[in-house]
């Protein structure tokens, strides 16, 4: 059974409530990339959003509707990096303590992001395990509130703000192509594409090395990861309770890129649209460039993700 809120109504009210606090990124065209894709891209740059993704809108109508329910003495999460930062940023804007389980291996600029943004680190094994023991006890301890990066109805209407935004500026999209960890943000994608461009295909696109949401749209049930590496650290979480359904539903396809694929794409859009964007941004365009016949000639718009980079430690 579906969240009561996952309907066309609460992707509304979802979008008035976060409005104040988000930006509307902007949606930039590539003349040379839709020549080497073969399709008509439309890049929504979610690298340019508050606290550097799309995370922010999650955070954010979480945050609030916890606020519109009563007294909230502070929030807890795990994350890698996008969502530790969003949260930070969104609950120091609310004036709410935010603490942020964060694996070790969590990249040096993410972490920097959360304590510039007043977040509370504790740092925990690199495993989904340890972090979420690290948060329970988080909330035990402190009374914190407990809000999930991805697997949380109230985060999926957040993500889905920004293929929202997307559809109502580039009317006509045949396909939107989005990265897949959690699931928050196909998720969400693929609720706005339902309820706003019915014509319009989500997509996903996913690292093989942790390839979890392709293996269960074919399993029909949540597959795990066996600790595979990819670049893309902000796909390395696997789908949840919430997002599963949402995904198995109206999602019909996942395209695996390999490693250098990912950090090819990446490069692409650094050097010829002059935007920083993260590996993990960098996979929905990989999965548009490694099926070109699937996407010849379709208007496919794609999310990119966040822009959050360790400078000091590109993979190209």
């Amino acid at each position: 059974m579906a969240h009561p809120a996952l309907t066309p109504e609460g992707l509304r009210l979802c979008r008035e409530m976060i409005a104040p606090h988000v930006h509307r990124t902007p949606v930039l065209r590539s003349r040379l990339l839709d020549q080497l894709s073969g399709a008509r891209l439309s890049f929504k740059c979610e690298n340019f959003q508050r606290g550097g993704s799309y995370k922010i809108r999650g955070a954010t109508h979480a945050l609030l509707q916890l606020q519109a329910q009563g007294d909230v003495p502070a929030v807890v999460t795990h994350s890698s990096g996008n969502f530790a930062q969003a949260l930070s940023l969104a609950a120091h804007s609310l004036g709410i303590p935010a603490h942020i389980v964060m694996p070790t291996n969590a990249p040096a600029v993410k972490r920097e992001g959360v304590r510039t943004y007043g977040g509370i680190i504790t740092e925990c094994a690199p495993t989904l395990e340890a972090r979420e023991a690290a948060a329970e006890q988080i909330a035990r301890e402190t009374g914190a509130l407990f809000i999930h990066p991805s697997n949380d109805p109230m985060v999926m209407l957040g993500q889905g703000s920004a293929c929202a935004e997307l559809l109502e500026e580039v009317p006509g999209l045949d396909c939107v192509v989005a990265p897949v960890g959690g699931g928050g943000l196909l998720g969400g994608t693929a609720l706005a594409t339902a309820f706003m461009a019915p014509g319009c295909e989500p997509v996903g696109g996913e690292p093989f090395a942790v390839d979890d949401a392709y293996r269960s749209l074919q399993s029909g049930k949540i597959e795990g990861n066996t600790g595979g590496y990819t670049v893309a650290d902000g796909l390395r979480t696997v789908l949840g309770s919430h997002t599963f359904p949402v995904i198995q539903k109206h999602v019909r396809t996942i395209i695996r890129v390999e490693e250098g694929e990912i950090v090819a794409a990446m490069r692409l859009v650094w050097e010829r649209m002059k935007i920083v964007i993260e590996p993990s941004s960098a996979v929905a365009f990989a999965a548009v460039l490694k099926s070109p016949e699937r996407f010849a000639g379709l208007q496919t718009g794609i999310l990119v993700s966040g822009g959050n980079v360790d400078l000091g430690n590109l993979p190209f």
